[in-house]
């Protein structure tokens, strides 16, 4: 199959992720997580937001274990369409919603929307940039180790960032969201692209069952642990569930040219539902009032609707935002050679 090809598995992994990280806003992010007491002492609804909270926690690491399976092609021209990409989103909602009379304008902040990689919200967009900028050392330093080595000094990175950072709170990675995070993330995907490449296909049940297993452990150290913790991205038991939610959906079969097209959305997805305006504004909100005016039942059905409209409008934004782009290089290709 061609490089140019996209793989339809990982694209739909790509979309389960994302999908995962909106769940996991409107779990924990917006109704908060019940505080360590015992399986006693913890009511239904909270018992469904630990579960809902352990199986998506691994949108993040899985997300960027995408980036380090296929590894990061860096390039002045792929940092600028990063970086105009995540300005689209801060200053277009800001505009919009200025505009609108939502927001009261002011120049101030609409200056700040365009510093994205400063004034932000967005813990992931700094920290993935900072990824971008180091990959090449990453990529040229990997491609010079064997087997043995990348394994070895993956699993002492990875070890470190458990220990030091998870188990200790150093500094550097106590809880995951970090430019080191997406890092170790990053080494573990490339070390993994070396250990699933030319094997025959296998069967995608193991690894999803130890992907169930890693949940269920997240789920019990919740019970008895600070969520910040047990819910870390850095916690031994969501980077376990993370890599094998990978494996799992690495050892499918799929191509389709649907899936594909719809995989492009996904960042978008992050930049729009996470925008201060659009998060604290309207998804939070709505999320805190549903869950207090309704059932349980029914809040499942709202998350799971609103994280697909969600992900629907973003796809369709992301199509006008490539659309525009497409154009402005076309306009600047022209004066280029004129």
């Amino acid at each position: 199959m061609s490089k140019n090809v996209r793989l339809s598995n990982i694209e739909l992994l790509r979309i389960v992720s994302m999908s995962a990280v909106i769940l996991v806003h409107l779990d924990g992010a917006a109704l908060g997580l019940p505080s360590p007491s015992g399986s006693a002492s913890v009511s239904g609804p909270d018992i469904w937001k630990l579960i809902v909270e352990s199986l998506t926690i691994v949108g993040v690491n899985c997300f960027t274990l995408i980036s380090g399976y296929f590894g990061i092609k860096a390039s002045v021209n792929g940092l600028l369409r990063l970086t105009a990409t995540c300005i689209f989103y801060s200053v277009g909602l800001y505009t919009l919603a200025a505009a609108t009379g939502i927001v009261e304008w002011s120049s101030a902040t609409w200056l700040e929307s365009w510093m994205v990689y400063t004034h932000t919200d967005l813990w992931y967009v700094p920290a993935y940039m900072l990824l971008y900028l180091v990959s090449p050392f990453l990529n040229a330093a990997i491609s010079s180790m064997s087997d043995k080595q990348l394994t070895l000094w993956t699993a002492l990175f990875t070890a470190a960032n458990i220990w030091c950072g998870w188990v200790w709170n150093a500094s550097f990675n106590p809880t995951g969201y970090t430019p080191v995070q997406l890092i170790m993330i990053y080494l573990i995907g490339r070390w993994l692209s070396r250990r699933l490449a030319g094997h025959s296909p296998r069967s995608a049940w193991p690894p999803f069952a130890f992907y169930l297993l890693s949940a269920g452990m997240t789920f019990a150290m919740s019970l008895y642990m600070e969520s910040v913790k047990a819910f870390a991205y850095n916690a031994p038991w969501v980077i376990a569930s993370s890599v094998a939610l990978f494996i799992v959906f690495a050892r499918l079969k799929l191509q389709s040219a649907h899936v594909n097209s719809l995989a492009k959305g996904a960042f978008a997805a992050y930049l729009i539902h996470k925008n201060p305006l659009v998060w604290g504004g309207i998804i939070r909100p709505a999320a805190i009032h549903v869950w207090q005016q309704h059932s349980l039942i029914l809040y499942s059905v709202f998350c799971v609707g609103f994280t697909s409209l969600i992900y629907a409008t973003s796809t369709a934004a992301d199509a006008v935002r490539q659309w525009l782009f497409g154009k402005l290089e076309l306009l600047s290709d022209y004066k280029i050679k004129i």
